[in-house]
């Protein structure tokens, strides 16, 4: 009786031989259990590496094999033919339903033998040969290989034999020993490639499906193995190329796409990127499958709805179009939410026939500036000028009642434009401190305090009326009816005796375009703040260029306005007039015309205030009493006044050199009750900064004094469109310079690029050209930059005037300037080149083509936006554009290829929009299929774009989608710095 340890040995070294047995089956076959190999069908000898030579695919084990020639089988050599009814390498394929029925019947007698067929019992059983691409149970496939490529290396005869078993047990078929080939009935593809009729090498997937699409059987299995053969031509044989390392390599999922035109493509990820999406191309094929015709007539009554069914979408489509859905329901919301707060508001009461009878009364205004530079914890004194502090008004007073009419006056840098922007509410950047009360206005309640600047900042392609129109659609309720705004503008032309050009372009203020005269535009501005119905008028230089003429107009207005301003609403609505405005002006050097048609006067000098009181002749007899005190005390450095000159310009004369004594006899001011603050008790800043002890807390900005929109944010973003359709309309020039030249470009790239071919050479053209189309839209947007640069100083006056939010603004710039001065002009360059170069004719890669470039325009228009938003300077804004679009087009992958760049700049590359733009559209125009078709030193060459293009260029073949969404991201990022730029930096501050 054995030991423990022989039996132990003997049951090792069994396993051993098993093992070893199952090690050395070739072409994929299977063990049996007394370790024989079980070979597919077509293949015997003792390890399946002998394919068959001859005879019928149902011979089995008794089928004639190819002989060895030159140590491997051969089909070639051994003179192999096929019985009549069968073709193919190794006469696999049936050509005839007569063959198949004659052969299996010769082997098994009848069609029961199988435990599948058995089922089909009382079906019609007869034997046919299917020769579609479509597999019932299992078939055979036999094709050349005719790759151009794959020739010039290996120019004998490729042949490729592919098994695809659909359903093992309805198969008449067996394998080389006779057994089914799969008694569980899984799917499979067996695939054999012959060159010269010698086996280079084989692979094998599983599980497998198939579907049918326009004519077209395809198979898609997972699991890809594949095993070259050693010492054959691919596999090491040949001093060509040794293919040995990337056969055993490849792995994934294998796709089998045939269609009715006898070719066939063997598509795997490694073969793809090689010979283009459709794979490997199979020519000549020979299909065959001997099948029950019970097994197609069962097939085809169970697959006709599956066939039908579209496939289900992706899940990043499904997600895109999640998110699409998201965006578009929001945008609904908002518009309704819009609607019916638009709605609300217009049913409001409107009380505008209220304003005016408001007074102004300022005490003690002091206001200073701290240098650049100067550190924030340094403590120093409001009055005197540590540190390097500016002081500009110290220890101002004055009062003006409603329906008065107040003139500044004082020399160069005596603080006048400072004093009256306090008075309006103007954010100042310095500090300032003091009191300004309007009696008797009610507490809780914030005064309408209109400014006229000095400068004249209008629409100039909008006319008299409708600028007027456009700030009453802004800044009277949306409860006052148009027509009653309508009536309010006409009352505002006839008060400011604007009838003659109501109906005229204002045209360019600044002497660069014809409108309207200087003092028309004047009082133009004067009339966008009357729109408003103030409680107060404060006018910055009103006359300021105007002849002696315009100007005494436009203080006649001024003072008219003042004795009844209220009545502007109340002539509309039919009440009194009564209800005066207080009118402030500086004015720099007034006639005395002028000067007398005020009413009162405030003389300042070096920040300090010589007088405050009434007009007239009472200045100049209030210095005649001091100048006598003087001269009673020993002598004068006031001058006389002379009689019958300009009061005006002997006050500024005392003002330019006022001698120190004199500010110690300023008038004093009376305290009022209600008044605001500008110091710490309208800031919320802590008492003991009043003595400095935190100088930061006294930095006071100023503060607006109307704040607030008056309309809806619907409304806003109404009006604003309607403004800038004007001004597209009359604005022609460069919406149809934008377009000529896009159309002109096109078809100079496109003369350039003309039919592209599709050699090396003809690729890189292509590529180039879509670099150059990246490269003109970097470039075409700075027009974008100039466009906002331009209307900057009218954003930046409407928005202190609560005219409308920021985002309103934004909306209708980009609505305006995108679509007609962008997206059109791409379009129109876009589709002339591509047409033109002979780009893929396919209508999809088309529209993905445009749709990248006008996300690109979008990224681009914004980064401009933004440029133009950050910078004041509008030269440096363009300068970082035209560097930053140098340094898109170093970056982009079409100078210097992706990976060669040095790892210290290399991540530069993941800021360049353009890289991204680039790399979609070489990947969209590859991803058709586009081959090279060239020769080199005599060789002809077939090879997929996408290999060329990741060699000359560094791109991802699958990284279509992820840079559409890199470009979504740089379009949000641009977008929300655009937004929160112009929110929190592009605003007034004096």
């Amino acid at each position: 009786m054995p030991t423990r340890s022989a039996l132990c040995r003997t049951f090792t070294l069994a396993s051993l031989l098993v093992y070893a047995a199952a090690q050395s089956c070739a072409n994929f076959g299977s063990t049996s259990s007394s370790s024989n190999c079980l070979c597919p069908p077509g293949f015997g000898g003792s390890n399946c590496s002998q394919p068959a030579c001859g005879g019928t695919i149902f011979d089995g084990s008794s089928r004639s094999l190819a002989p060895a020639s030159g140590g491997s089988p051969n089909l070639t050599a051994a003179g192999c033919s096929c019985s009549t009814g069968w073709t193919g390498t190794g006469c696999n394929v049936c050509t005839t339903s007569s063959a198949c029925q004659s052969a299996f019947t010769a082997v098994n007698g009848n069609i029961s033998a199988s435990a599948g067929l058995a089922a089909l019992a009382g079906a019609n059983n007869t034997m046919v040969c299917n020769t579609q691409p479509t597999v019932y149970a299992a078939g055979e496939l036999s094709c050349q290989v005719n790759n151009p490529s794959l020739q010039a290396i290996y120019p004998s005869q490729t042949n490729l034999n592919i098994l695809r078993t659909y359903n093992a047990s309805l198969s008449p078929l067996h394998n080389a020993s006779g057994t089914l080939l799969s008694p569980d009935g899984s799917s499979a593809a067996y695939a054999q490639v012959f060159y010269a009729g010698v086996e280079q090498f084989a692979c094998s997937a599983s599980p497998c499906t198939q579907s049918m699409s326009n004519g077209a059987n395809t198979w898609v299995c997972s699991g890809l193995q594949c095993s070259c053969i050693s010492g054959t031509t691919f596999c090491g044989g040949s001093s060509s190329l040794n293919l040995a390392g990337t056969i055993n390599s490849l792995g994934g999922n294998l796709t089998i796409v045939c269609d009715n035109s006898n070719t066939c493509h063997f598509q795997q990820q490694v073969l793809n990127g090689l010979f283009g999406n459709s794979g490997l191309e199979l020519q000549g094929c020979s299909y065959g499958e001997c099948v029950s015709q019970a097994v197609i007539d069962a097939f085809n009554s169970t697959s006709t709805s599956s066939q039908s069914s579209s496939a289900p979408l992706s899940g990043g489509v499904v997600a895109g179009l999640a998110v699409v859905c998201v965006l578009v329901g929001i945008g609904i919301a908002a518009v309704i939410w819009g609607w019916f707060v638009q709605r609300t508001a217009r049913k409001r009461p409107f009380d505008g026939g209220k304003a005016g009878g408001v007074g102004v009364r300022w005490s003690d205004v002091s206001y200073f500036v701290r240098p650049s530079g100067t550190l924030r914890n340094s403590v120093f004194s409001l009055r005197n000028d540590t540190n390097g502090e500016k002081m500009i008004l110290d220890g101002v007073g004055g009062y003006v009642s409603a329906g008065g009419l107040m003139i500044i006056l004082g020399p160069s840098g005596a603080g006048k434009t400072t004093l009256v922007e306090l008075i309006a509410g103007k954010a100042k950047s310095g500090v300032c401190t003091g009191t300004i009360s309007f009696p008797p206005f009610p507490a809780g309640r914030q005064p309408r305090v209109a400014f006229v600047p000095q400068n004249d900042v209008l629409p100039a392609y909008l006319t008299v009326r409708e600028a007027l129109m456009f700030a009453a659609s802004l800044r009277l309720p949306e409860s006052l009816p148009n027509y009653k705004k309508t009536a309010i503008v006409s009352a505002i032309i006839d008060k400011l005796g604007l009838e003659d050009v109501a109906e005229t372009r204002i045209g360019a203020t600044d002497g660069t375009g014809r409108g309207i005269s200087g003092g028309e535009a004047r009082r133009v501005s004067i009339g966008l703040e009357l729109v408003g119905c103030p409680d107060v008028l404060v006018c910055d230089e009103p006359t300021s260029g105007l002849d002696s003429v315009s100007a005494w107009r436009v203080v006649s207005v001024l003072k008219e306005i003042g004795r009844g301003g209220g009545g502007l609403f109340g002539a509309v609505e039919g009440e009194n007039k009564g209800r005066g405005v207080a009118v402030i002006c500086c004015v720099h050097q007034p006639s005395s015309r002028l000067y007398h048609a005020f009413d009162s006067v405030v003389l300042l000098s070096r920040g300090r205030a010589l007088y405050s009181g009434p007009g007239g002749l009472a200045p100049a007899k209030h210095f005649k009493s001091v100048r006598e005190s003087e001269v009673a005390q020993g002598g004068s450095e006031i001058p006389e006044y002379e009689e019958g000159h300009n009061v005006a310009d002997y006050l500024l004369e005392i003002a330019s050199a006022a001698p120190v004594g004199l500010f110690s006899s300023r008038a004093m001011e009376s305290n009022v009750e209600g008044s605001q603050q500008f110091s710490s008790a309208s800031t919320g800043v802590d008492e003991k900064a009043q003595n400095g002890a935190d100088v930061e807390a006294l930095s006071t900005r100023g503060k607006q004094w109307q704040s607030g929109y008056t309309t809806t944010f619907l409304t806003q973003f109404e009006v604003l469109c309607g403004r800038e359709w004007k001004i597209i309309r009359r604005d022609k020039t460069s919406f149809i310079t934008h377009v000529v030249l896009s159309a002109v470009l096109g078809v100079f790239c496109g003369g350039l690029y003309y039919h592209t071919g599709i050699t090396i050479a003809g690729f890189q053209s292509r590529v180039g050209c879509l670099f150059f189309l990246g490269s003109l839209i970097a470039f075409s947007s700075l027009s974008a930059l100039y466009n906002v640069v331009e209307v900057r100083p009218l954003f930046v006056r409407e928005r202190s005037n609560s005219y409308y939010s920021p985002t309103a603004w934004l909306l209708s710039r980009v609505l305006f300037d995108v679509i007609p001065l962008r997206v059109i002009p791409t379009i129109i360059v876009s589709t002339i080149t591509y047409w033109m170069g002979g780009l893929s004719p396919e209508a999809d890669r088309f529209f993905k083509f445009l749709f990248v470039l006008v996300l690109f325009t979008l990224a681009m228009t914004l980064w401009n936006f933004l440029l133009a938003t950050s910078f004041r300077n509008g030269g440096i804004a363009i300068l970082v554009s035209a560097l930053s679009a140098l340094y898109q087009m170093t970056f982009a992958g079409f100078f210097v290829h992706l990976t060669s760049i040095p790892p210290v700049l290399r991540w530069l590359q993941w800021l360049c929009p353009l890289k991204y733009c680039l790399e979609a559209l070489s990947v969209n125009e590859v991803g058709s299929g586009l081959m090279i078709q060239d020769t080199v030193q005599g060789v002809p060459i077939s090879i997929s774009a996408i290999v060329m293009m990741q060699m000359l260029f560094g791109f991802g073949a699958n990284n279509y989608y992820r840079d559409v969404l890199v470009l979504f991201a740089f379009i949000a990022g641009f977008g929300l710095g655009v937004i929160a730029v112009v929110w929190f930096k592009v605003r007034e501050k004096r």
